[in-house]
């Protein structure tokens, strides 16, 4: 959890006022590492490199190259990037800059397209990916080690679909489905929770329920506010079309736009869900504390005509001084008259409240 909260902090660095274009590296980025997978219809090659000079190798000598940098803290390793992809300092900017929304830059011979990786760990929290690519490369640079890109390494190792017979944006396209499949899990858990507390919000609501129906509330919040840009994104790869971009590979983007649409729609019936769980809960907890008002106003009618018989024989007046001052106390069977009479008054109110419906619950007249 410290780990998570520092990342969060050092998300928001940034030069105030520095012009555009200015790149500067956190202290707290991790060191780069490099890894390269190469491949071809016919066979694929994978290293960590030391450095980057042997790119160009890869880059000549195979159909596409993925360049994979895990960690952001060696400005030189950056630069280096820049003059060897020809990448505007507008782009790296955003690179290191790690709270971008997602978005797509065209430029002269590459695509640039932001996009925003799950957190593995709960609540929901995001980590930058920065996809670059063109014709023949692919370029992804994000914050630490650990993603969810891990299928689409074993599909190129094992040569499963198409994917080492396609394009470098065919790549690009898979990066940025995975991406957005690794969504899917997360939401259906926040569906679970949100079974779980509608369960405790029907049985017996507790002050705790409040919090966890917020908490699912920020984390589809959270999910929402990286699915909206990004549908735009994929939109503008689907419209725009054109180099390095293949037509072919348009239709599998369009596949992906679906995928990130019926996110969307899952975020907006669960918070919709969300909200009636705590208009629910509001309801109970009133429900609740009607039933228990009811009860102690039923208690306090009962003890106010009570109250006023007791009362009235409370008082001190003495029969001896007039035959008008209470000549019954000098009865026989006063006592247990009086009381006859005080649990006759008790029986005929309830008797009257039980005929009008006061004495029955809307719980139990709902399950009857």
């Amino acid at each position: 959890m410290a780990n998570k909260k520092r990342r969060k902090k050092k998300r928001r660095m940034e030069i105030l006022g520095a012009p555009p274009g200015t790149i500067s590296i956190s202290t707290f980025s991790p060191k780069p590492v490099i890894r390269v997978i190469a491949y071809s219809p016919d066979n694929y090659t994978e290293a960590t490199l030391a450095n980057l000079d042997s790119v160009l190798e890869y880059l000549e000598k195979w159909a596409v190259t993925w360049i994979n940098v895990d960690g952001l803290g060696d400005l030189e390793t950056i630069n280096r990037l820049r003059e060897m992809f020809h990448l505007h300092a507008l782009a790296l900017e955003d690179v290191l800059s790690l709270h971008q929304r997602p978005k797509l830059e065209r430029y002269d011979d590459h695509v640039f397209v932001v996009l925003q990786m799950l957190e593995p760990e709960p609540p929901v929290q995001n980590e930058q990916l920065s996809i670059f690519f063109g014709e023949k490369f692919v370029l992804t640079l994000q914050e630490h080690p650990g993603d969810c890109l891990d299928p689409i390494r074993t599909r190129i190792r094992e040569s499963t679909g198409r994917l080492r017979s396609t394009g470098a944006d065919y790549l690009a396209y898979c990066l940025m489905d995975a991406v957005v499949d690794s969504y899917f899990p997360r939401v259906d858990e926040l569906g679970d929770r949100l079974e779980v507390i509608e369960d405790a919000v029907v049985g017996r609501p507790h002050p705790e329920t409040v919090a966890a129906i917020h908490a699912v509330k920020r984390d589809l919040l959270s999910i929402r506010r990286v699915m909206f840009p990004l549908r735009e994104t994929v939109n503008a790869m689907i419209r725009d079309g054109g180099r390095p971009i293949a037509e072919t590979t348009r239709v599998y983007l369009r596949d992906c736009y679906d995928h990130v649409i019926h996110i969307l729609d899952m975020l907006e019936n669960y918070r919709e869900i969300a909200g009636g769980l705590l208009d629910m809960y509001l309801s109970s907890v009133s429900n609740r504390m009607n039933e228990i008002m009811k009860v102690l106003t039923i208690i306090a009618t009962l003890f106010i005509p009570l109250t006023f018989v007791v009362g009235i024989y409370g008082m001190n007046f003495d029969p001896d001084s007039s035959r008008f001052n209470m000549p019954e106390l000098r009865s026989y069977f006063g006592y247990p008259a009086i009381l006859l009479i005080m649990g006759g008054i008790a029986v005929g109110q309830l008797y009257y409240f039980w005929r009008k419906g006061w004495l029955t619950s809307d719980r139990h007249d709902h399950k009857q």
